[in-house]
């Protein structure tokens, strides 16, 4: 049957959704989500010609090498859009409010049991009420910074209905509370690192303006180094990121790829695999800078003119330092690349147009000391001439964030829309009053006996100088925390030692902890109460899509079905405990949720294109390309042309090979020093095959984004787990997180495909499906990160391959307050599933489903019902 048939069969009602997965708002995928009968039929593209005549929408289009990418007719939707009805109707939705049965808020809370308790189902009204009623006893027995609000990260697409943080708005009505700061998590090495060498803020990734249009006509080899930039972008920009590797090929230019797995756009699209240890990229870097300076083939009046502090860098190369030249032979034995290709690589790098590419910067920019690879990339760029036609550092995701037209890669348009206006939760900035904790630091602060520093608020954004910036917890006049509210909880499943935080969520101080989401799942486990929220399918609401590589758009969404079960929305359900408090009239500013949609379309940036009813009635408004878009100077155009009159935004204006910021504030600092160092382990981490701990743990594990979920989310979606690569069945039936193992590694460990493996060391043990592969390099495992909770032993275990909650609890390094989660040291050895089933059989007898995973609703007594 035709499209055209079903649809008229079937009395079909089209809403406009954007259906991404990022938070606040600001980026995303536009789809037509089908209804029928009051539920989803099929989710499929936004079709541009669907309400407009596509041929009065003005075009842009790239000429080059006798070839043309323009935009498609359609969005261009990713696999977890098509998909996403099999999360809206998942087992896993929390459909009522639930209370753990063993916490009693007039009585003993046993903290110590959370993650072990069942629940029981309660109503909304006792559920605001016990709510509102810890809050007021917190605040008043402690101070309202008592309460931390967890309110950021991996969540869907929302504006008035909550892009995280709608219990901030109401806690700052109440005096403030501590605020959970998210650190730029998917930037680390370039935040923390390659800001001090080029500046870029906000997040230390390089200028983007129309780099498309460059590299199509100028670049002639590119760089995939240290992730899969076609794989992080389907949650967000779908398949745009794909449309540009093809078209990169279809040009013919050449694309290597770096990193120790061949990953999907490593194995589809790179003309060679450059396999490297995991952590160790700076040893490969500064060696191919070895080369360049002793052939003498870098462009030397680039770095005279546009750079500051080389000399002492070459000092460093060369071993006039610390008396070890940084030579390929030096770097083989550290990154595991052979000296010829090292040497290679360069030659090659020094005769060509370069760009390097990357999705934020993957697990390269997520590990130990993150900021020396960041930074030394940078200098890599310059001692070639940065800014020279084809050159730059293309990212793949996250374009004109931040409100940035020169975050975008491609044609720019007449306006970059914003919702902004209709905003009704969002921890973009310091909080309004109290204090804030870094996110990788929060169970630190909780289970410390006494206060804790650190630099930089380390909200993605905040400027460079931040970072000298000391903070403390508990700040002077505050409270140390005892009460949770959270409406990400992901944290266990997402972040830096997720064990540690276990252990934190069930410390004493901690007497109530609150947890709204649509779905049970990883933190949930450990709260007292639990506030069910619906998916952004049963709300109205406005979004902008910014990343879909065609047009800019402003949606209208209309809610698709009805909310399932008691579910409400983020806002809606912070209001319910607002009226408890008394502050609901100040908590909606009197506005409903269509005066809210109305506000964000007023201030969106076209209501002076549309009429606000024009714009409701067509679902959407496609945003033209500016006419001027091809002028625009890519990259770093401008800094190459001009270093004098177009500087960067660092102390010198110049790239900075001798960080002069670090070297004012950090001059002691030997885990960021003012020049970048190869650094496989110090102070803060041991996380190296150099060191004693290896004998130990004889692996390195990466651990990506992974290809079949977005961070923690869609991990109980059927057809998504049937995929082969997405989980590996184990003898039990049960399907596990695969973890790439190198046939060598393989015959020595005595494992085949489909064993079961533990994943190990000294923070805990996680279980994972062997999936023997020459994929992966000898010495090296990997696994993706983000597998959904199914814990052994709450702290210590965890079936579902959980690597998050064995990943280092110390951050990038000393001053650096950012997240490690890959490229750390494990052991692996296969377990006997039967065993293991001995041992704890109530885990291994809990309910189980193939198709979605752990049966959670055995967490809830009379959850079948």
């Amino acid at each position: 049957m035709s499209d055209k048939e079903r649809s008229s069969q079937s009395n079909v009602k089209k809403y406009y959704k954007s259906t991404g997965f990022c938070s606040f708002g600001i980026g995303s995928e536009a789809a037509e989500v089908e209804v029928k009968d009051g539920k989803i039929l099929r989710i499929r593209p936004l079709r541009y010609d669907s309400k407009y005549d596509t041929g009065k929408i003005r075009k842009w289009k790239i000429t080059a090498r006798g070839k043309t990418f323009e935009p498609c007719k359609k969005t261009p939707l990713g696999p977890f859009s098509y998909v996403y009805e099999n999360r809206v109707y998942s087992p896993n939705r929390i459909l009522y409010p639930l209370k753990r049965v063993d916490w009693d808020p007039d009585g003993e809370r046993n903290p110590q049991n959370r993650g072990k308790s069942k629940f029981v189902r309660i109503s909304w009204d006792e559920a605001a009420e016990l709510i509102a009623k810890e809050i007021k006893r917190v605040c008043e027995k402690y101070g309202p910074t008592a309460v931390l609000v967890q309110g950021d990260g991996h969540g869907e697409t929302k504006a008035v209905h909550g892009p995280h943080g709608c219990h901030l708005a109401l806690m700052n009505l109440l005096g403030g509370c501590t605020v959970q700061a998210r650190q730029p998590d998917s930037w680390e090495g370039w935040y923390w690192g390659a800001k001090h060498a080029w500046g870029q803020d906000p997040v230390g990734q390089g200028r983007q303006a129309n780099l498309i249009k460059d590299i199509s006509e100028h670049t002639t080899m590119m760089l995939f180094w240290g992730c899969d930039p076609e794989t992080t972008p389907l949650g967000w920009g779908g398949m745009s990121a794909s449309r540009l590797c093809f078209w990169f090929r279809e040009l013919g230019i050449k694309i290597i790829s770096i990193c120790p797995d061949l990953n999907y756009a490593a194995a589809v699209h790179a003309d060679k695999w450059i396999p490297v240890l995991p952590n160790t990229d700076a040893a490969l870097q500064l060696a191919i800078a070895y080369t360049w300076i002793t052939e003498d083939i870098y462009d030397k009046e680039y770095v005279a003119t546009h750079t500051y502090g080389f000399e002492e860098f070459k000092k460093y190369v060369l071993g006039e330092e610390d008396g070890v030249a940084k030579t390929p032979k030096w770097a083989e034995k550290l990154c595991g690349v052979p000296a010829r290709i090292i040497k290679a690589l360069a030659r090659k790098w020094a005769k060509e147009a370069v760009t390097i590419a990357h999705c934020n910067g993957g697990s390269y920019i997520r590990s130990c000391y993150s900021t020396e690879p960041g930074r030394l990339e940078v200098l890599l760029l310059a001692m070639q001439g940065l800014g020279k036609p084809g050159t730059g550092q293309l990212k793949f995701f996250e374009w004109q964030l931040f409100g940035l037209h020169d975050q975008n890669p491609l044609p720019r348009s007449e306006v970059l829309p914003s919702v902004e206006g209709a905003y009704r939760g969002a921890v973009l900035e310091p909080p309004e009053k109290g204090q804030f904790i870094p996110k990788t630091l929060i169970p630190k602060a909780i289970l410390s006996d006494e206060p804790i520093s650190w630099y930089g608020v380390t909200l993605a954004g905040m400027p460079k100088e931040d970072q000298f910036n000391e903070y403390r917890y508990p700040e002077v006049g505050c409270s140390e925390v005892h009460m949770i509210w959270s409406d990400t909880p992901c944290w266990t499943v997402c972040w830096n030692g997720g064990n540690k935080w276990i252990e934190a969520l069930r410390s004493p101080k901690i007497e109530c902890v609150v947890v709204q989401h649509p779905w049970f799942e990883n933190d949930c486990l450990f709260a007292d109460i639990i506030l069910p929220i619906n998916t952004k399918f049963e709300e109205e609401d406005i979004s902008v899509d910014i990343l879909n590589g065609n047009y800019n758009l402003v949606l209208y969404e209309g809610q698709c079905v009805e909310p399932l079960g008691e579910s409400k929305s983020d806002y809606e359900a912070v209001a319910e405990v607002a009226k408890k408090l008394g502050l609901y009239e100040q908590y909606t500013q009197s506005k409903t949720v269509k005066e809210w949609i109305k506000t964000g379309f007023e201030k969106s940036g076209i209501s002076d294109r549309i009429s606000y009813e024009e714009w409701l009635e067509k679902g959407y408004y496609i945003i033209p390309p500016a006419e001027d878009w091809e002028n625009d100077e890519p990259g770093f155009s401008p800094f190459y042309k001009d270093p004098e009159n177009k500087p960067l935004d660092t102390p010198t204006g110049k790239i900075e090979f001798y960080a002069t910021g670090l070297a004012e504030h950090f001059p002691d600092d030997k885990e960021r020093p003012p020049v970048p160092h190869w650094i496989p382990y110090g102070e803060s981490h041991q996380e190296s095959l150099q060191h004693p701990r290896s004998e130990k743990y004889p692996f390195l594990i990466v651990s990506n984004h992974p290809r079949w979920r977005v961070h923690a989310q869609l991990d109980d979606v059927p057809w998504l787990r049937e995929i082969p690569t997405c989980k590996v069945k184990g003898p039990d039936g049960y399907l596990y997180e695969p973890l790439w193992i190198n046939p060598v590694d393989a015959k020595a460990l005595g494992v085949k495909t489909g064993d079961v493996v533990k994943i190990y060391n000294d923070r805990g043990w996680v279980l994972g499906g062997a999936y023997v592969t020459e994929r992966i390099m000898p010495g090296v495992v990997y696994q993706d990160h983000g597998a959904r909770l199914d814990l052994i032993v709450p702290g210590e275990s965890d079936r579902s391959g959980s690597n998050n909650l064995i990943c280092p609890t110390n951050t990038t390094s000393k001053n650096c307050a950012g997240e490690v989660t890959s490229g750390y040291l494990v052991g692996v050895e296969k377990v006997d599933v039967e065993a293991l089933k001995k041992q704890y059989p109530e885990v291994f007898n809990r309910p189980y489903d193939a198709r979605y995973g752990v049966d959670q609703a055995a967490w809830i007594i009379g959850g079948d019902e």
